[in-house]
């Protein structure tokens, strides 16, 4: 059997920042040996795709670069709701593809459907922060980590060759896997709680351990992670306290912390309550479920309840990435504790009322019903922080950082309706009716919109456009749509 193709996706909605990350990973390719078509899937509006795309123009690649934006989306979109032949459909698949993180990975999905995909955020580096004088994992451990202050000496920039981790494990079967992958049920951070990812209050180091459990040999990896530095995967409240935290620093959006690695070593999974979609791939052969369609960030939590199938399982690979976290065009960090804060009542009850998993979708029961004691919950969550925050503004030893808290209280206070009870919960239950809805309706029709696209895909090419750049040499690689 010939070997699947692999395609190398960037989603951004910051044009002018990815050329950065296009050149980054294309010399990592290179340097490595390797060769793949990089494909940027952009969410700028018009106005800054015309504004920045000379800056992609202005890189220069070894592998082909192709880009998709919003004239070849909209193209894209247009010809879904013209072959379904409904407009009252037309609603669910421009919700299913609108400018969001769910939104343009889901394009990545439908434009790599039937090959392998590998996928980087635009604020991803092909490189990680190891600590100088790595110490030996314990017992089933897989990974252990640490905050430094920003600046800090005692570890290095290591590079890895990212596509071979991926390639040596990606569709395959737990059998093919190679000897160094240790096996287990599921992976569990000891800063975080298993199933709702919702951080057990802030620490400096943690480890990731593996829970035994037996792997069905003819398992498929559908889904693969590499590690990650540079920050840890952690809530938006313990940025917060990195802030609260630090008595001279001034700006809450900034962090002063790195994320460095100590050691760590690849698995394979049944479950994977830890994923990070901005470094990783995906089996996408014989297609996959959508990532929600929501502004919400909570987009890659359905492949965590995906995941549980008994015929597939998830891998960590064996290399690491670092998080550079781009401060352009990022909500602000009050705003990020409002978002986590309703992610987590999303989560909990599309987890609980989880009834199916299937081939390319899941079913759940929840309708988005916003009670009482959910909004209480929340409120009081956001209110003790405000307090926390309300605190450290009375203990400041200077105006600088007296006003920092100030301003961010302010924030908080406003991201959370004055922490007015029922103007909370009426917000609040509009908000989670509306994408809940538009969730379970989206999911209803995704099957069909793969078929309509495995189809033109196996026919016509998909709209796209290939990036006049320089080329730092010739390349043969092959654009996504052929």
């Amino acid at each position: 059997m010939t070997e699947p193709n692999l395609h190398f996706v960037i989603p951004t909605y910051r044009l002018r920042d990815v050329g950065e990350t296009v050149e980054a990973y294309d010399e990592n390719f290179a340097r490595s040996g390797q060769t793949a078509p990089i494909v940027v899937f952009d969410d700028s509006s018009v106005a800054n795709h015309d504004k920045y795309f000379g800056s992609l123009e202005a890189t220069k690649t070894t592998n082909e670069l192709w880009y998709v934006g919003p004239a070849e989306k909209e193209q894209f979109v247009s010809y879904i709701c013209k072959r379904l032949r409904d407009r009252k459909l037309d609603v669910l698949v421009r919700n299913l593809f609108r400018p969001s993180y769910g939104g343009n990975r889901n394009f990545t999905l439908m434009y790599t459907l039937g090959d392998l995909m590998v996928s980087a955020d635009d604020d991803m580096r092909p490189y990680a922060l190891i600590e100088d004088s790595p110490e030996a994992l314990g017992e089933n451990e897989i990974s252990r980590g640490k905050l430094i202050p920003r600046g800090a000496n005692g570890h290095t920039r290591k590079s890895y060759d990212i596509l071979e981790s991926f390639r040596d494990i990606l569709g395959k079967t737990v059998a093919e896997a190679p000897a160094n992958y240790d096996q287990g049920e599921l992976v569990i951070d000891s800063a975080m709680d298993l199933e709702s990812n919702n951080s057990l209050g802030f620490a400096r180091d943690n480890a990731l351990t593996l829970q035994e459990g037996r792997l069905s040999r003819g398992a498929v990896v559908k889904m693969a992670q590499t590690f990650r530095t540079g920050t840890n995967d952690i809530d938006a409240v313990d940025f917060v306290d990195m802030f609260l935290d630090d008595p001279d620093e001034i700006d809450a959006e900034r962090l002063n912390d790195t994320y460095v690695l100590v050691n760590f070593r690849p698995c394979l999974t049944n479950l994977n309550w830890r994923m990070d979609c901005g470094v990783a791939g995906y089996d996408n052969r014989t297609g996959l479920p959508p990532f929600f369609p929501t502004r919400l960030r909570f987009e890659d939590y359905i492949y965590r309840l995906w995941i549980q199938q008994p015929n597939i399982v998830a891998a960590h690979v064996d290399s690491a990435q670092t998080h550079i976290k781009n401060s352009y065009m990022r909500n602000p960090l009050a705003s990020e504790v409002f978002n986590e804060a309703i992610c987590g009542l999303l989560k909990r009850k599309i987890r609980t009322s989880l009834r199916k998993t299937d081939e390319w979708s899941i079913t759940f029961d929840y309708d988005g019903a916003v009670s009482l004691e959910d909004s209480e919950q929340i409120l009081d969550s956001a209110r003790a922080l405000h307090s926390r925050v309300l605190q450290r503004m009375a203990d400041a030893q200077s105006s600088e950082r007296r006003d920092a808290l100030g301003h961010f209280a302010a924030g908080l206070s406003r991201t959370f309706y004055d922490f007015e009870p029922d103007f909370f919960q009426q917000n609040v239950s509009r908000m989670v009716d509306d994408e809940v809805g538009l969730i379970r309706s989206s999911l209803e029709i995704w099957p069909t919109l793969l078929e309509i696209v495995y189809f033109k895909r196996h026919c016509r090419s998909l709209p796209m456009r290939r990036v006049k750049n320089k080329s730092a040499r010739p390349s043969q690689t092959r654009p996504v749509a052929a």
